[in-house]
């Protein structure tokens, strides 16, 4: 993890936390029935997520790049 995601509690979420809060905005936003100003919440909560998730997995395939550079040299 790095420094940046150690900024806010958001950032603290590990990768599964995130993935599963996003899959639950993800079910809100499909089920409906929200109103317009809710609905613009759960995306740009679903946004924060996402972007979480994904400096995770770069994070992950960072490690890989240099485990396999290391296995190399």
């Amino acid at each position: 993890m790095t420094e940046e995601m150690k900024a806010g509690p958001d950032e603290r979420l590990s990768y599964e936390q995130a993935r599963a809060e996003l899959a639950s905005v993800v079910e809100r936003l499909e089920a409906g029935g929200t109103s317009l100003e809710e609905s613009l919440a759960l995306w740009e909560r679903g946004e924060q997520l996402a972007e979480i998730c994904q400096r995770w997995l770069d994070g992950a395939r960072a490690r890989i790049d240099a485990a396999r550079q290391r296995a190399e040299d």
